[in-house]
């Protein structure tokens, strides 16, 4: 740990906020925290800061007192049309907004300088960044390495947990699912065949050497429904409908992409009997959801096992692996290439342990 003075002492029950404004996966890996702060704290008012496109993981949480939206995009479209004094008004009252709750405690989990600077506009007395880069650790009063377990999902968090003397067992990640997603899912579960179970596929993600290959899928979905009549949903955001197509081509799967609320998505795999996926959020819900899970990396490796005996993760380390956003393969992409159809097939048949219908 790196002080830059010694902590201001805790109240019994101080009001905290979590900052962690993006991905949807990262957000996922970092939820158990909730729960660590609120055994730890249990009077507290605890906010969690998020980007708009992300918050819907957060609304329902159980233990979350509160989920504060941060305007990125209103805040952008006046820094680019050079409109400074409405940006700057816009800016006091957010710091108002943040400043009213009177936190004692802010937690920048993203590190970087547009957490940093909202952790810092909150007034929080004790500022703790995770991993403090882009010159955000100045505006911290500490700053913890990221570190942990490299290999186990979220292992950064649950160091921070210990650092902080937080309970971190049990350290599961949690979604909260409103009435409304509830209703929408509901909706879209009746419209599949009854009486059988489903697999859904998460294809998508933000950069192309994440993601497995089309031909791949398309193999694969008629493989789950011819091994054990398994329908297969497939999920995604509205940014990935085109790409959903291609998938969709020639293969008999239920394209969902871009027709789901957040957590409508997230229920849906919690009632799923499968989840296969790249690197990517609804991946990660899979195992937040104890659903029996397989994920596939390539590029990126941001776990090689959970704490749940429901999940598997198929990764072919090269010498090159993992080169998260600067690949040197001039887009062959290697380290998913040999990740084929048969090895996933087999994980499920391993995984399940039966007939694919049937997992519960």
């Amino acid at each position: 740990m790196v002080a830059r003075h010694d902590p201001p002492p805790m109240s019994t029950d101080p009001a905290i906020l979590i900052v962690r404004l993006s991905a949807i996966g990262d957000i996922v890996m970092a939820s158990p925290l909730i729960h660590a702060l609120r055994q730890r704290y249990p009077q507290s008012h605890i906010a969690w800061l998020v980007q708009p496109e992300s918050a819907a993981l957060l609304y329902d949480h159980p233990e979350l007192d509160e989920v504060i939206v941060w305007p990125r995009s209103q805040w952008r479209e006046l820094w680019g049309q050079k409109r400074l004094l409405s940006l700057l008004r816009e800016i006091r009252m957010f710091r108002a907004v943040l400043r009213r709750r009177g936190f004692v405690l802010a937690i920048d989990l993203q590190g970087l300088m547009k957490s940093g600077i909202l952790a810092w506009l909150s007034g929080a007395e004790r500022r703790i960044g995770l991993g403090s880069r882009e010159g955000s650790q100045g505006l911290m009063t500490e700053v913890l390495p990221r570190a942990g377990e490299a290999e186990l999902i979220g292992s950064e968090y649950r160091f921070l947990a210990e650092r902080l003397q937080l309970p971190v067992e049990p350290f599961q990640m949690q979604v909260g699912i409103g009435a409304p997603a509830e209703a929408q899912a509901g909706q879209l579960r009746r419209s599949l065949p009854a009486g059988s179970s489903y697999a859904v596929i998460c294809p998508f993600t933000t950069r192309p050497q994440k993601h497995w290959f089309v031909e791949y899928w398309r193999e694969l979905i008629p493989r789950l429904r011819s091994d054990g009549g398994m329908p297969v949903v497939m999920l995604g955001g509205p940014g990935d409908v085109k790409a959903a197509q291609a998938v969709a081509q020639a293969s008999d799967v239920i394209d969902l992409v871009g027709q789901t609320q957040l957590q409508a998505a997230a229920a849906l795999i919690r009632d799923s009997g499968l989840v296969i996926g790249v690197d990517t959020g609804l991946t990660h819900i899979g195992i937040a959801f104890d659903r029996p899970t397989i994920c596939l990396f390539g590029s990126t490796r941001p776990y090689l096992r959970s704490e749940s005996a429901r999940t598997r993760v198929i990764y072919h380390a090269l010498e090159c692996s993992p080169c998260r956003r600067n690949p040197t393969c001039q887009g062959s992409f290697t380290c998913l290439r040999e990740i084929t159809p048969d090895e996933v097939m087999a994980t499920v048949r391993g995984l399940l342990g039966g007939p694919l219908g049937e997992s519960k």
